[in-house]
């Protein structure tokens, strides 16, 4: 039904020439920015575009991505936080900044419980273990390294308090082991010393691992989602191999500011999980190891409320502190 209701609409603003007028729905009448904490041409921005053209089509209003890279998505979270939460301002939410960040920094220029309006889990991408070609090809023998050698193999990220680095940190934690922390600025260093061994592994997210891993140049141990991902079938996740529950995947999600109209807020749900259900969407989605979106509005806070617990709970455990 979902479906049918997106072809209709589609149908009749290519016969119109536009989509009727949506008063009722509260849409605001001018462009309608998705703001993106990260550089063009990343896994987040591709996934905010691929949302973004499809509303476009739907609402018969421009819908634009604006990127506003820095911080860790923080800049981006900053502004969404205080823009009218009449539609105009969107974010695709990260986990950086709506799950992480609130842990790591005692001062923030927003509040990520009380400044935004979920408004539609996209999907949850799975980390990838990854080693140096010379390193274990097995996370059974990573862990027989580990114990041998507590605190001297290698993890790189891309820097402290990254999802990479608290995927570490959770590893360590559900393994009973130490590893040494590396961390760098931004996965291409990380990537470029792991193949060249000037690090032994690292947790990497899997649109960035994945050409390495395809070509040889690093090997992958495992993902750290809840289960496999269509992209990568063949490979086990952590929880898989001896670690039940492990779970340290990166998402991302459609975020408004706070006080939105609640009619507003089911309207964007709706039809952003009509465009999740789209076979076209499914496919690129997955490509990206992006699965498991959509749901209710509802569903999306709860989910956010819940990765903000467990990340807090993990860096409070580990005594995980952000370089001065």
């Amino acid at each position: 039904m979902q479906r049918r209701h997106f072809m209709t609409s589609v149908a009749a603003a290519a016969a119109l020439g536009a989509l009727p007028s949506f008063a009722q729905g509260k849409l605001p009448a001018g462009p309608v920015r998705i703001l993106v904490g990260f550089s063009a041409g990343g896994g987040t921005d591709i996934l905010a575009r691929i949302v973004a053209n499809k509303l476009n089509t739907l609402w018969g209003i421009p819908v634009v991505v604006e990127n506003k890279p820095g911080a860790a998505g923080l800049i981006a979270a900053a502004e969404a936080a205080k823009a009218a939460p009449d539609g105009s301002t969107l974010m695709l939410g990260h986990i950086n900044p709506l799950g992480i960040a609130p842990a790591l920094y005692s001062k923030l220029n927003y509040s990520a419980e009380r400044d935004f309006a979920g408004l539609a889990l996209i999907g949850q991408t799975p980390q990838v273990l990854v080693a140096a070609p010379k390193s274990a090809d097995s996370l059974a023998a990573l862990l027989a390294q580990l114990k041998r050698k507590p605190g001297e193999l290698s993890f790189g990220s891309s820097g402290t308090g990254s999802a990479q680095h608290l995927a570490l940190a959770l590893f360590e934690q559900a393994a009973q082991v130490s590893a040494l922390h590396v961390p760098y600025r931004g996965a291409s260093n990380v990537m470029t010393d792991l193949m060249g061994g000037q690090i032994d592994y690292a947790f990497e997210g899997m649109t960035t691992a994945a050409p390495f891993i395809k070509s040889g140049k690093v090997r992958a141990l495992a993902q750290t989602g809840p289960k496999r991902v269509k992209a990568f079938a063949d490979l086990p996740t952590v929880a898989e191999q001896g670690f039940a529950g492990f779970n340290a995947s990166i998402w991302f999600g459609l975020v408004g500011p706070a006080k939105m109209p609640a009619d507003l807020v089911a309207r964007i749900n709706r039809d952003v999980n009509q465009i999740l259900a789209l076979p076209d969407v499914v496919a690129r989605l997955e490509e990206f190891g992006a699965e498991d979106g959509g749901g209710s509005a509802a569903r999306f806070d709860a989910f956010m409320k819940d990765e903000r617990t467990k990340w807090a709970a993990l860096v409070k455990a580990r005594g995980i502190k952000l370089e001065s």
